[in-house]
């Protein structure tokens, strides 16, 4: 059956000590929940090794911000999918509207990450959406399906689960707007039909989760939309109650 998911990521916030606080409120927070859904947290790299002596015993679950496509050798500054893996990390998130639009990130380069990643056990949460001027320009579905075409080409997944598709609309991110559920829900539905064609009835088990300004106030008119499976939380994610609550309600 797929599990709704809730994804924190921290973006470039949080020093080690904040961190730790921050995780240990998030932890006590959903401890007395028991709703079905998958919770995931993205620190940055310099705190992954503590939220995640922190998570031990926890289903709560540690993901990275970012991955290079290369297991080893002369990159500097980069992180492979096996140390993040040797760090405790079970996800990472990958093609983030801000490393495509500030760090010139590809199409080509973002499959890179994810076929690199997917092979060596690391699951995925892939990006895609639409800038303020190709929305207005009428070329959502074009743009979206355009990402997710390239993502998925020549892609082999053994397990559904493993691969999330985040649309995060590039207008709504970190702006306090966001698109209407019934916007999402007509672009989720969209990549739902694209990732039926390539993988055919199984692609069911793919989750599309929904980014761009969520909160507590429209987490649950996205959530009761028929192909929003959850949602990847930005500044909301660094409260510990906002957080909180958005689990709860998607929980729900």
């Amino acid at each position: 059956m797929k599990r709704n998911m809730i994804a924190g990521n921290w973006k470039m916030n949080m020093l080690r000590h904040e961190a730790s606080e921050l995780t240990q409120n998030i932890i006590s927070g959903v401890a007395a929940l028991t709703h079905d859904i998958d919770i995931l947290l993205a620190p940055p790299y310099t705190s992954l090794d503590i939220v995640r002596e922190l998570l031990n015993n926890t289903e709560i679950k540690l993901a990275a911000q970012d991955v290079f496509w290369e297991d080893r050798g002369a990159y500097t500054g980069e992180i492979s999918p096996a140390m993040l893996i040797d760090a405790g990390c079970e996800w990472t998130i990958i093609g983030h509207s801000e490393r495509r639009g500030i760090l010139g990130e590809t199409d080509s380069v973002v499959r890179k990450k994810i076929k690199a990643s997917l092979e060596d056990g690391l699951n995925v949460i892939v990006c895609v959406g639409e800038t303020l001027e190709q929305r207005e320009e009428g070329k959502t579905i074009q743009i979206v399906t355009s990402q997710v075409e390239s993502a998925l080409k020549d892609l082999e997944l053994n397990d559904m689960a493993s691969f999330v598709i985040a649309y995060e609309p590039i207008w709504a991110i970190g702006t306090g707007k966001n698109a209407t559920p019934e916007e999402a829900e007509h672009v989720h539905a969209t990549i739902r039909e694209i990732t039926g064609n390539i993988f055919g009835q199984d692609s069911e088990l793919i989750r599309i989760i929904y980014g761009g300004s969520v909160n507590v106030d429209n987490i649950e008119e996205l959530i009761n939309m028929d192909n929003i499976d959850g949602a990847l939380i930005g500044g909301a994610g660094l409260n510990a109650d906002s957080f909180v609550s958005i689990v709860k309600i998607a929980g729900e």
